[in-house]
């Protein structure tokens, strides 16, 4: 494989760069250009915006003709400007553009600041080359020397010759996975990419440049997050991919292109990768990557593109140190549509090589070949829809993911999301846990068919059994295999969590819970798990704390109003109860509100509420209508709705049985023992 880019051939071979920049940028401008001028780099560079009519206009054009490479630093202020002279030069830059082959190295875009590629007012031509991240203007060696060799690769004498340039990184690469045992290595495979191609771009102004952490320009730290601690040097986060399609309609293809990467960036040992539901927070967002960075926890940032035309697709990836912003990596890739998978190898390949990571996969796990290109795009639609999680949604994730497995019957990831669409769509849509519990066993069998390592599919077949089944032994079986993964998947950890708790493993439960909100630091289902539990374990402020924390991060997330009003109430505080219960989702609105207003003395608008409530979700959520005539003393009627709880197998009915506190008055009854024996239960589960 040759790394030399094809060249234009300039009017005049004066091998010059063109830098242009907005006025507000001269400072950021002056250090590349001093960078480059160290290197021997010939830099065209007027540090003056007063443009002196004609003749000057006439230089400046000619400038942009004869150049070799034209640099356009992007930033906030060039976005802010409607009009400029820059964008002038931009516009010649792009007509040059007609005159030259499609794979020629000219356009060599540089981002200074936090501007996203997606958001930037640039031409679209800027869009089809791989970008450069200098904050401020600081501009690495590396980037220097891959500026000399595009411009003369023949003749250049760089600073430091590419062999040890490589040489360096393959030798500090190879002490970083010394540690990988012999018995591990014939357990296991190693993918790698060339050297070549992950230390250098080929063509079309792909710039890469590596840099230790240690030697970067030291950024001002960020004021201190509420929630994140100090990022680990070894953890990082996949943000949204950006839709760069013509139509912007493969939004679905770029979330999913970034998920799957970072569902292969967590297989890599020792690496701390932040949950999607965290990452993906940010998208479409004009957020400082290091804000971003400190808010997530992450040391490393992926950002990234995808252009989708028929059956091509061009991928462009850069890592990004979050400290400083300084890009640490980068590459582009354009592949058959059919090779999307091994794709999205290479992408999560070359960051583990950046970080000086070993990308190892266990061979017992099976590798997926895609058989249709039409179930993979199934597959990502079912995710997308899967990820806007109302009903209407639901259903149509369901309705994706089925298609994907007719046309792959063997394609692991999407029967694996298809259990979890299915567990999601319990209480939706009219449908119950008798009722949908089928269909999820199903999907979880196939799943544990395809790959019986895989931890969720165990997490889930563990709470069937426990919640549907009351089969416990069976249930911790389960949850020890899917546990025996070490798995690093928050959404399994927060399922692990759950079974944990209802087989009456409390410390476990909240160990998996508090490392489920550690990898998914933004999730606010997380920090409201760890809320419940404490309040089912009668820790109310623990779980006011948690509770508070789920709130700040999404203020109308299901459920968290609810609870906290729960314990407002058995505090005695009514008023603060109901302005909780008033505050929260009409799923559970009405059944606080009968909760309060009992507790406040209005027993009209109590029967009111729990009328509605009944009417509304009583079929979805017996278990609630129960609690509700318990608090209200209640006890017959409250009786019957636990039968029917237990009996239709409410999700909530094992651990509120046993441990919600407003069922207190209910457990010297005979009743209540004789629904413990329904369930298996004497006291806690076996």
């Amino acid at each position: 494989m040759s790394w030399r880019p094809h060249m234009a051939e300039p009017s005049v071979a004066t091998g010059a760069v063109f830098l242009s920049y907005a006025s507000q940028d001269v400072g950021a401008a002056a250090r590349v250009c001093d960078a480059l001028r160290a290197a021997g780099v010939e830099v065209w560079f007027d540090q003056s915006e007063l443009r002196g009519g004609d003749a000057w206009d006439s230089k400046i054009k000619k400038q942009i003709h004869d150049c070799a490479l034209f640099i356009p630093l992007i930033s906030a202020h060039t976005d802010a400007r409607s009009e400029g002279y820059f964008r002038r030069e931009w516009k010649l830059a792009v007509r040059r553009l007609l005159d030259m082959a499609d794979d020629a190295a000219f356009l060599v875009p540089v981002v200074i600041d936090g501007t996203r590629e997606d958001k930037a007012r640039v031409p679209e031509d800027f869009l089809g080359v791989q970008w450069t991240k200098l904050p401020g203007g600081e501009t690495p060696p590396e980037f220097a020397f891959r500026v000399r060799q595009l411009l003369d690769w023949d003749n250049a004498t760089p600073h430091a010759p590419i062999e040890d340039w490589a040489g360096r990184f393959e030798s500090s690469t190879r002490t970083q996975t010394a540690s990988v045992t012999q018995r591990s290595v014939l357990r296991r495979w190693r993918v790698g990419l060339a050297l070549a191609a992950l230390l250098l771009g080929i063509g079309g102004g792909l710039f890469w440049h590596y840099q230790r952490a240690s030697d970067l320009p030291a950024a001002k730290p960020p004021a201190a997050s509420r929630s994140v601690a100090a990022p680990d040097k070894t953890s990082i986060a996949v943000l949204a991919f950006a839709d760069m399609s013509e139509k912007k309609d493969q939004e679905y293809f770029a979330d999913g292109m970034a998920e799957e990467i970072l569902d292969l960036l967590e297989k890599i040992p020792g690496l701390k990768v932040i949950g999607r539901t965290s990452s993906f927070q940010f998208k479409s967002q004009n957020v400082d990557l290091r804000t971003i960075g400190e808010k997530l926890g992450a040391a490393y940032l992926v950002e990234g593109s995808v252009r989708k035309s028929q059956s091509r697709i061009r991928v462009s990836a850069q890592l990004i140190d979050a400290a400083s912003g300084a890009q640490v990596w980068a590459d582009s890739y354009d592949r058959e549509f059919g090779d999307v998978l091994n794709l999205q190898d290479q992408v999560a390949t070359g960051i583990a090589r950046a970080l000086q990571m070993a990308v190892v996969a266990d061979d017992t796990r099976p590798r997926h070949q895609l058989q249709s290109t039409e179930a993979y795009t199934y597959y990502l639609r079912g995710r997308a829809a899967l990820d806007r999680g109302d009903e209407a949604s639901l259903q149509e994730a369901v309705d994706d993911l089925e298609q994907a497995l007719a046309l792959d019957p063997n394609f692991t990831r999407a029967a694996e999301t298809l259990a979890l669409a299915h567990l999601m769509s319990l209480g939706t849509n009219g449908v119950t846990s008798r009722e949908g519990w089928p269909a999820i066993e199903s999907a979880v069998r196939r799943t544990l068919k395809l790959d019986p390592n895989s931890a969720l599919a165990h997490a889930i077949l563990g709470l069937k059994y426990a919640t549907s089944e009351y089969d416990w032994p069976a249930a911790k079986t389960e949850l020890r295999q899917a546990l025996a993964q070490d798995t690093r998947d928050p959404v399994a950890l927060y399922h692990c969590s759950w079974l944990a708790f209802d087989l009456g493993e409390h410390e476990q439960s909240l160990r998996l819970q508090r490392l489920s909100v550690s990898i998914d630091p933004l999730n606010p289902d997380g920090y409201q798990n760890g809320g419940i539990i404490h309040y089912m374990l009668r820790n109310f402020d623990a779980a006011e704390k948690e509770l508070r924390e789920s709130m700040r991060i999404s203020p109308t997330f299901t459920g968290t109003h609810w609870y906290l009003g729960q314990i407002f109430l058995l505090r005695g505080d009514a008023q603060a109860a109901l302005r909780e219960m008033q505050a929260d989702s009409p799923s559970v609105r009405d059944f606080g509100l009968a909760l309060a207003y009992h507790a406040l003395g209005r027993k009209a608008e109590s029967d009111a509420a729990l009328a509605r409530a009944t009417r509304d979700f009583g079929n979805e959520a017996p278990m609630n209508v129960a609690i509700v005539h318990a608090y209200r003393g209640e006890r017959d009627q409250a009786f019957a709705w636990l039968e029917r709880a237990v009996d239709e197998r409410d999700l909530l009915v094992g651990h509120k049985l046993l441990y919600e506190p407003k069922l207190d008055a209910l457990r010297g009854d005979p009743r209540y023992k004789a629904l413990l024996g329904k369930m298996n239960l004497t006291k806690n589960p076996v």
